[in-house]
């Protein structure tokens, strides 16, 4: 398997994968887990993928298999910022406002949003390989733009999984229950470390750990 990263602008030098990637997304978080935010019969995408989200997918034998979205926390796209802030200022649906106990807007703490790992990907030790793929390229672009520390709102499992794969993640908020799939989910934070093994798929991984519990959650826009 292999890593590609880039931004809107450079969506021209990778073919269809951003539209595979919003496929796949489509696939899990609305056909799945029956999600009520923004898609079509092909691809979820939504106010978030805009000039200002960077993104890490990952690719077995040329197709999309997972991938993970970021921007700083200091993005500003029309009347949006990024998820987590949103949510506090009332502009997300199904997140409550108390999801974090500090808002950030700093160019050194990055949000990361949509991670998937397709359910093609059986293989526990092939899904954590994945997870660290996506999270090194996110980190790696991070780190090019002052970014320090990776926030997300996850399932409270990523935290172990990310921790099985050298990283030190720590919940910022107290969790809350999603009212479209009836998960448990939690704001977390971590380190940009360089932590990620060079061969993450010989760590010992359950099953747990699966794609189900590698999602990071959204919620539709309040109109």
């Amino acid at each position: 398997m292999e890593k590609i990263t880039f931004n809107l602008t450079e969506l021209h030098k990778h073919g269809t994968a951003f539209f595979e990637f919003l496929a796949l997304r489509k696939q899990f978080f609305v056909d799945q887990l029956g999600w009520d935010i923004p898609h079509d019969d092909d691809v979820e995408m939504d106010q978030y993928d805009n000039p200002k989200a960077y993104y890490s997918l990952v690719l077995k034998d040329g197709k999309v298999v997972a991938g993970g979205r970021a921007m700083a926390t200091t993005a500003q796209w029309g009347s949006h910022t990024y998820m987590l802030r949103d949510a506090v200022e009332g502009k997300i649906i199904g997140i409550p406002d108390t999801i974090v106990n500090e808002v950030e807007v700093t160019a050194s703490v990055w949000e990361c949003t949509r991670v998937v790992v397709s359910s093609e990907i059986k293989d526990p030790s092939e899904s954590a390989e994945c997870l660290a793929l996506i999270v090194k390229g996110l980190a790696e672009q991070a780190l090019e733009h002052s970014g320090t520390e990776l926030m997300a709102l996850s399932r409270p499992s990523l935290l172990r999984a990310l921790r099985r794969i050298g990283y030190s993640p720590r919940t910022i908020g107290e969790p809350y229950v999603n009212s479209d799939d009836g998960r448990r989910y939690v704001a977390m934070s971590m380190p940009l470390i360089e932590a990620v093994a060079e061969k993450p798929h010989h760590m010992p991984v359950t099953k747990a750990t699966h794609r189900p519990n590698h999602s990071l959650v959204h919620a539709p826009v309040k109109l």
